[in-house]
């Protein structure tokens, strides 16, 4: 199975040529003055990579969600246990900038929705058609768990669904009203507050379709360059460690290696990016500040250029407090302690010396943080309700939890 970005042959897969000899790069595609690495476990060489390298790296790139991948593979008909064969028929349009099999394209073949009752009906069917698996020239995977769909958001405001390798320019999130009731504007606001706090942070929109909401994210791995919508390299920290999905989780049920915020740390400067490990920190501080117990490996991830590795955006972010049925419990531990409620001064000191930090800086840090997300939430929250989807009751639930986190943070800090 061949690999692309854009017109260019990267590489190509053959499980053929013996378990350490799986993936080889293009020898045209080494000599391209704009070559990247497909992964920072992959670097650029004439040598061959084993299976032991390149299922971690490509398994990453499906759902994780196990009745959606079964479901997206019954109406591919492909045995949901064949990475290869599910990124053949649905890998143009990935994470990243690779496409599987068939070139991928840069230019705007869509099909416009035309109405938001035809919006409602393709968000209701997406359950049944995962990532609408099986429709004519859709072809297109997105890791992870949460319901989803890539789109186009077309000039005059309408969403496209991209086929025939077409790049898609935002990720749809569908509200799920059960289990998380007002995600759609919980992760609005938590990304809003970023960006109001100087971090970099995913640009997000809401929508509504009906009765459907919706959050529009602009994909930080795409570029528009004149007419043409470029596709940029990235890849999860899963990938970046070489773990499999279920490691992404630092107590996880996954019984083989797994990571922590100091091991991504270490990697994020063995990779070149140590320029940016007061970014990460940030972020580490952020999401605990927001009380969003998701952040694991994989919703952390790296921009893969030609000319050097930078830390990606933040994206999914959710203040997970306001929902009674989710855990309280971090994704990954910041010094040994796993409850946001229970981090003091010496736990955020413990952590920045295994991220390899000075803790008076990294205290600073935690301190500023925190007041300023205090200073932003009224300006957060109005930012959201004006949105096209309006005004959500979670918001103020949401300011609430942040704020008394962010009492509780700054309180313990001497401790």
């Amino acid at each position: 199975m061949d690999m692309f970005f854009e017109k260019y042959r990267v590489g190509s897969i053959d499980t053929q040529a013996g378990p350490a000899r799986v993936f080889q790069y293009d020898a045209d595609w080494l000599g391209q003055p704009g070559a990247f690495p497909i992964s920072s476990t992959v670097p650029l060489s004439e040598a061959g990579f084993g299976w032991d390298v390149m299922a971690p790296w490509l398994i990453n790139l499906l759902p994780e969600d196990a009745d959606a991948l079964r479901m997206m593979a019954r109406i591919l008909d492909v045995p949901h246990t064949d990475v290869l064969a599910l990124l053949e028929r649905v890998g143009r349009d990935t994470s990243g900038a690779l496409s599987f099999s068939e070139r991928g394209t840069t230019g705007s073949t869509v099909i416009p929705i035309d109405s938001d009752a035809d919006l409602q009906k393709v968000l209701n069917e997406l359950p049944a058609k995962p990532f609408l698996a099986g429709e004519d020239g859709v072809s297109m995977s997105l890791a992870g768990v949460q319901s989803k769909l890539s789109v186009r958001l077309l000039d005059d405001g309408r969403i496209g669904i991209p086929v025939d390798g077409a790049p898609s320019s935002h990720i749809l999130k569908p509200d799920s009203p059960g289990r998380l009731w007002g995600s759609v504007h919980n992760e609005a606001f938590c990304l809003t507050l970023a960006h109001r706090v100087g971090l970099p942070a995913a640009t997000v929109i809401t929508g509504r379709a009906v009765e459907r909401d919706y959050l529009l994210v602009e994909r930080y791995d795409r570029v528009q360059e004149g007419d043409l919508l470029r596709r940029r390299h990235q890849e999860d920290f899963c990938q970046a460690l070489g773990l499999p999905p279920g490691a992404k989780y630092q107590h996880s049920r996954y019984r083989g290696e797994k990571g922590s915020f100091a091991r991504m740390m270490d990697r994020l400067r063995e990779v070149g990016g140590g320029n940016a490990v007061m970014q990460m920190w940030d972020m580490l501080v952020f999401n605990v500040l927001c009380c969003n117990t998701d952040a694991h490996l994989k919703n952390h991830s790296l921009l893969l250029e030609p000319y050097g590795v930078r830390l990606a955006p933040l994206y999914d972010v959710m203040c997970a407090s306001v929902w009674e049925n989710i855990t309280r419990n971090l994704a990954l531990d910041v010094g040994g302690k796993r409850d946001g409620e229970y981090i003091e001064g010496r736990h955020w000191t413990r952590e920045a010396e295994a991220c390899g930090l000075a803790p008076r800086r990294a205290l600073a840090r935690v301190e500023y943080l925190g007041k300023r997300v205090q200073e932003e939430l009224g300006a957060a929250a109005a930012e959201v309700k004006i949105m096209p989807a309006g005004p959500h009751g979670i918001i103020d639930l949401v300011v609430e939890a942040i704020d008394q986190r962010c009492r509780t943070i700054l309180g313990s800090l001497d401790r």
